[in-house]
């Protein structure tokens, strides 16, 4: 028997599940070090405080004990300064567990602890796969050297992040067992939207030895979510680490509410429902390890009769909303240069992937993010829900696109209130697409008031405190309303005529559609200076990044109102397998040319791609 299969072979003849320990991070704070240090450097610069963490667990029966490596990857560490050091601190979190082993007398497992890699990978974040699985590589690999039993991959929120670190495992050693866990969110599902059945499929599929869940909720969500992975891999191996319930933040510090005796009847329950490995996350101490470790030695296999009542978790009262004024409009008033995104709605209940695009979009520097209504006449999420959620989970305003088609006047005003009520204070007002053209070409498609009439009533009545009625609705709303402009028009006059007509109902900016042709666009503009002076309201211009070149020729040759030129045409259609980065190019380029003549850009990415808004963003602002 060699020593890195002892795990595997334990857990296959075990009758009982294995303990493991619980929190490294919240002993480390509650010891004095600084919640925003490097928890992964004091490996090497306060051993004694992480060893004196590993004696305590491993005393109060921990079977496996885990390094404390959580963020030792190259991408945590580079925000200490310590991306150069990987293998140095991997290993000598290693030496340090071994050291406190010996020391106990006690036959215990080292796993090697492996935590996300910080920033999300593609297409909702920057890091591509195969960059993901060798900065994984990296760190593994150093574990491994260092002779861990297995390694532990943890509070994974991405399922294609699980898959490079297990293959990232069995290329720095074929026969090293892995655990990997995934965290959830309260409703029971990964940041990007997996169902848990889901999740334990797809790592069944990627070869993990112990299927598992961690920190999100308390034991009761834990228990939940065990049962449906179980169910989904009836043959499975699994592991369950809960954090000491859901966290409170109280006197400016976070606590955990669960205390170790709570965790009793859930370890037995956990063990009853499959779990093979049983331990904790945040919040958890020595003595909850403590009681589940009694908990699993004092009971027999056969005697598992503990029943578990699941709590329910009460849904937390929202606050209402302040009134404010439009950012867009104070920034657009600063003659700051814009920058917007366009983002459709989810099909279904899940936003968990367009919360994910916006997180990024937001740590990108994008200002605004504007959130379409059933785009293409298609049944989607009602846009109101998602401008909500991004504008409570991250520090970016959006904008609502408010169609007036399949709205009678009643529906329009009422959706206004809601709109304003969830402090929504931007809205983008179109006509909307037809209802032939989409999943449900018989529903209505009448509506009581065109665009124009529209921004009046918004503008004229409602952010003046009346509704179309002249009743009075209170205090008046604050909304900031967007038209749309066509800068390449095939009737120059006619576009002009209907801008005319917004503005004088209005209007405080507009978005227009993508434009690929720079020089009708300022050609336009040139046509409407000379006949009404200069136009002062802000201008966002549309740019669509290209991604392939059959992306292209579908837009020229199908989407009305778009035209792409011979020239841009030739350059993708020559790029090849760098088809999306001669399109990121192009979008550069594009809004180069429009700097200076209008104050900002709209950006409509294809096929969900806010990897590649980000970049551009952040090649522009540079």
């Amino acid at each position: 028997m060699t020593e890195k299969s002892r795990f595997m072979i334990e857990l296959i003849s075990r009758t009982r599940p294995f303990v493991t320990d619980g929190a490294m991070g919240t002993l480390l704070h509650e010891r004095g070090v600084e919640i925003d240090a490097c928890f992964d450097e004091l490996n090497l610069t306060q051993p004694a405080v992480v060893a004196d963490i590993h004696r305590d667990y491993i005393q109060a029966g921990a079977e496996i004990v885990k390094t404390n490596t959580f963020g030792a990857n190259c991408t945590k560490l580079e925000r200490h300064g310590l991306e150069d050091r990987v293998e140095e601190i991997n290993r000598a979190s290693v030496n340090l567990v071994k050291k406190v082993i010996e020391a106990s007398f006690k036959e215990v497992l080292i796993a090697g602890d492996v935590g996300p890699l910080g920033v999300p990978l593609a297409p909702f974040g920057r890091i591509q796969q195969a960059e993901a699985f060798e900065i994984y590589l990296e760190q593994i690999s150093a574990l491994v050297d260092a002779g861990v039993d297995l390694i532990l991959v943890e509070t994974m929120v991405d399922i294609l992040a699980v898959k490079a670190a297990v293959d990232a495992v069995k290329q720095a050693d074929p026969h090293m067992p892995v655990i990997a866990s995934m965290t959830f969110t309260r409703d029971s599902r990964t940041l990007l939207g997996d169902r848990p059945d889901e999740v334990a499929q797809r790592m069944h599929e990627f070869g993990v030895d112990v299927i598992g869940v961690n920190c999100s909720g308390g034991p009761a969500q834990l228990l939940r979510i065990l049962r449906q992975m179980k169910r989904a891999v009836p043959d499975g191996y699994f592991s369950v680490m809960p954090n000491a319930g859901f966290p409170e933040k109280v006197g400016g510090r976070i606590m955990y509410p669960a205390g170790p005796e709570y965790f009793h009847d859930y370890a037995l329950s956990f063990w009853r429902n499959g779990a093979n490995v049983i331990g904790g996350c945040c919040g958890t101490t020595p003595a909850h390890i403590r009681v589940i470790a009694d908990a699993v030695a004092k009971t027999s296999p056969d005697a598992l009769v503990t029943e578990i009542r699941e709590m329910e978790t009460v849904a937390e009262l929202e606050q209402e909303p302040a009134l404010g004024k439009s950012k867009l409009a104070e920034k657009l008033g600063a003659g700051k240069f814009v920058i917007a995104v366009e983002m459709d709605p989810p099909r279904g209940l899940s936003t968990h992937k367009r919360l994910a695009g916006a997180s990024l979009l937001a740590d990108a520097g994008a200002d605004v993010i504007d959130v379409a209504d059933s785009p293409m006449a298609r049944m989607r999420m009602s846009p109101w829900a998602v401008c909500h959620l991004i504008q409570k989970e991250f520090d970016i305003e959006t904008t609502l696109h408010f169609p007036t088609r399949g709205r009678n006047l009643l529906r329009v005003q009422g959706d206004l209130l809601a709109a304003h009520a969830m402090n929504i204070r931007n809205v983008f007002v179109v006509m909307g697409d037809p209802t032939e053209i989409g999943d449900y070409p018989d529903a209505s498609d009448s509506y009581d008031l065109v665009p124009t009439g529209l921004i009046r009533l918004i503008k004229e009545g409602f952010n003046a405190g009346v509704d179309q009625s002249g009743g009075q609705i209170g205090q008046p709303t604050t909304f900031f309303v967007g038209a749309a402009l066509n800068l390449c028009p095939k009737k120059p006059e006619r576009e002009i005529h209907v801008l005319r007509k917004k503005l004088d109902s209005g209007a405080d900016f507009f978005l227009t559609q993508p434009v690929f042709e720079v020089e009708k666009a300022h050609a336009f503009m040139k046509t409407y200076q000379d006949q009404y002076g200069e136009l002062k309201v802000p201008i966002l211009v549309g740019v669509l990044p290209l991604v392939t070149d059959r992306h292209a020729r579908f837009l020229h040759n199908e989407v009305p109102g778009i035209s792409i030129p011979d020239q841009i045409q030739k350059r993708m259609a020559s790029a090849g397998d760098d088809a999306a980065d001669e399109g990121a190019r192009i979008a550069i380029e594009l809004i180069e040319e429009f700097r200076g003549d209008f104050q900002g850009v709209y950006f409509m990415p294809a096929f969900n791609r806010f990897d590649m808004v980000a970049e551009i963003i952040d090649q522009i602002k540079a």
